[in-house]
């Protein structure tokens, strides 16, 4: 069985950091394209950040323009792990934010802003900026 389940969420101040981690069963993490996905109450699904990663080529990554520079994909495919290391924190990032699979078969360059199906998402992990 697939399943995702992220962690590491909680509340933070403007300016703080978080770590998410999303740890990956049922698959092979280095044989997909890994995508970081936030909703935000009262609006839709906002793609974040994708991740190629695999021991047959070099990782590359993809970021959503308001969070260049302030957060970091990563993959530790050993351990079946997606990471989203988050820094400089704002109110606007609050959502409840969710790791997912992209479905085989999206070439990398059509990975930048997709967001999948959520039969392809975790429960999700809430992160919450507030003074």
């Amino acid at each position: 069985e697939v399943q995702l389940v992220e962690s590491g969420g909680g509340i933070v101040q403007p300016g703080g950091s978080l770590r998410l981690s999303c740890k990956s069963s049922g698959f092979r993490l280095s044989t997909h394209y890994m995508t970081w996905v936030r909703q935000a109450p009262g609006k839709g699904p906002e793609w974040v950040s994708v991740i190629s990663s695999g021991s047959d080529r070099v990782t590359d990554v993809y970021y959503l323009d308001a969070v260049k520079g302030r957060f970091t994909i990563s993959s530790d495919n050993a351990k079946n792990t997606v990471y989203l290391e988050m820094t400089g924190l704002q109110v606007q990032d609050t959502a409840l934010y969710y790791c997912a699979r992209v479905p085989v078969g999206r070439r990398w360059f059509q990975t930048k802003g997709f967001v999948p199906t959520r039969a392809y998402w975790g429960q999700g992990t809430q992160v919450t900026v507030s003074s």
